[in-house]
Order: structure tokens, then sequence, then C-alpha cells
């Protein structure tokens, strides 16, 4: 698994799945008490999606993420600061403290604002590839969707008018096996989801094993053939939350799923694997500054201010 990358490409793998770990349960440790004014969805378990995706991008690529967003907005180097600020409902939030968890923005990142309702992200992350590709510079779209969103008519409509324009878009589900508590066995007749993607002429890849290092080159692979006019392209991530659907705590007693199907994915956790695969004091070193970043992150949150009464009837309209 290891031996296809460099040890400066392994450390910035490793660093960018155990920053978004270690954000989020920060986040899951806070959230009991009353400084986090949003729901929160964490990713805590899913974290090897995003990175694998996002590290090939370039800066001025743009990603399109969802309500769980958390993990895709920090591996595409969305300002932690802003993010921390903006759960805490904080004037320096990304969004101004108004959005919260579930409206995460960075444009200056390349990360179009979140929507937190079921698969509308995915038409504006279309109608954005199709800018790009009339603006003719080579920049691509990535749109995350959880597999609910699959089953919204935006989905199919999206994917449609992508393949006619020949769209510089990559459509990533990361597949859970949840759409809040109901399995894919009880929504899908058939879970050849990348069967039905490929009937519209784009090429669909299932990447099952939740392996960074495969999502990374599958992701780098659809990224140059996009770029030379290639079309659409779509990758089935299929991964699992270790945490409840919205909240900080485990739901495994709620008799949706099992314990036995968290502790599978836990044996391949990327972020332990390679981890284990750098010396102990490169980890530590990594390890050591995501706490210092992260505490600086918190408080700059804390010693934020709150949005002023003036911003109330901001916002509403264009200026």
């Amino acid at each position: 698994m290891m031996a296809s990358v460099s040890l400066e490409e392994r450390q910035r793998i490793y660093r960018a799945m155990q920053r978004i770990r270690r954000v989020e349960e920060e986040v899951a440790r806070l959230y009991p008490g009353d400084h986090i004014k949003s729901p929160v969805h964490l990713s805590i378990g899913q974290e090897a999606v995003a990175v694998g995706i996002c590290d090939p991008l370039r800066a001025e690529d743009i990603v399109s993420i969802t309500y769980r967003g958390h993990a895709a907005y920090l591996a595409k180097g969305g300002s932690l600061p802003a993010f921390m600020a903006e759960l805490y409902g904080k004037d320096t939030g990304s969004a101004g403290g108004k959005g919260g968890s579930m409206h995460l923005i960075d444009i200056a990142h390349g990360i179009l604002g979140a929507s937190a309702v079921v698969g509308t992200n995915i038409p504006v992350a279309a109608g954005y590839a199709l800018a790009l590709k009339r603006e003719g510079g080579g920049r691509i779209v990535v749109c995350f969707l959880g597999d609910g969103a699959t089953e919204e008519g935006v989905f199919s409509e999206s994917l449609n008018f992508a393949a006619l324009k020949r769209l510089p878009i990559l459509f990533v589900c990361e597949n859970n096996g949840y759409a809040i508590h109901a399995p894919t066995s009880r929504r899908w007749a058939s879970d050849e989801l990348c069967a039905r993607v490929s009937t519209y002429g784009i090429p669909a890849t299932l990447l099952a094993e939740g392996d960074v290092l495969a999502i990374r080159a599958a992701a780098a692979s659809a990224y140059a053939t996009m770029r030379q006019g290639g079309g659409p392209a779509f990758l089935e991530c299929r991964t699992y939350r270790w945490r409840e659907h919205v909240g900080p705590n485990e739901d495994y007693d709620a008799g949706y799923r099992s314990r036995a199907e968290l502790e599978a994915w836990q044996a391949r956790d990327q972020i332990a694997r390679l981890g284990a695969a750098l010396d102990g004091r490169d980890r530590d070193r990594i390890d050591a500054a995501i706490a210092a970043e992260i505490a600086a992150a918190v408080a700059f949150a804390e010693q934020s201010p709150f949005p002023g009464r003036e911003q109330l009837t901001s916002d509403v309209f264009a200026e």
C-alpha cells in the first residue's frame, strides 16, 4: 500500500486525515456545552474520502460540499479558525456566524457554500462546472454527495446535463451505507450504483475498501482526463461514519446498525494505517502541530464577537 507514495506524500496525507479527525473529535468534546450553536454532522471515519479526493486538486479548483462537509472543507484548505468561529456563531466565522456547521463556505479556497438540503448542491456544482468550461482555463469541480442524495431527481438530471455538455466535474458519492437510519438494502433494489451512472456515458468507478491512496489515484486519473476536455466522471467511495447521524455521540444501541460493522471499518482505519508507516518522531511532530493549531482555532472562536444587530438584515439581498 505505501510503496507508491513518497515519504513527503505520506506525511502530507496523514496530516490531512489526522487533522480532520482531531478537529471533529474536538467538536464532539465541545458540543455538549453551550459553545457550538448549530447541529453537527461529523465525518469521523470518513476522512480518507475527502483527503484522497482533494489532495490531487489544484488550489484554483472548486469543491461543492454537503451538510456533512467538515472533512472536505478542511481537506480543500478551508480556514480552520473561520470554521470553528462559524460553529460558535461568531462574526469571524466563514458565513459570519449565520450559517453554522451545515453552511460552510470559503470561496478564497475554492469551497462553494454548502447546503443542508439533500442533493441541492449537485446542480449548483454542475452549473459552476459549465461556467468553468466556458472559461477555458482547465479548472475542474468536485461535487461531494451522500448515497441518500442519489435518490433525488436532481441527481439524474445533473448527471445527464454534465454528460451532455461534457462538463469538467467529478461526482463523488460518499456511500456510508445509510441515509440517516435507513440502510441501502432497504432503499435500493440494486446496489449497482456505478452501473446506473454509466448509462449516462459517464465513467464510473467503485472504490469499496476505503483505501485513501486508491481513492487519490482514481481521482488524479479522472482530473487529468477532465482537464483535457474528457467530460465528467463518477466515483463511488464506500466509507463508514463512526458517530451518530447528527451529533457527537455513538448510536449503536438504536437498533439500525451493529457495532460489528464499526469494528470492521476501524480495523482498516486509514489514519492508523498511514500513521504506522511513519517514523514515530515525525508522527508525534505532526500530531503536536495539529493540536496546537486546533487550540489556537478554538481560542480564536471563543474570543471573537457575535454578529452585531446591524447584521440581522445584511446578506439578504445582493449588494
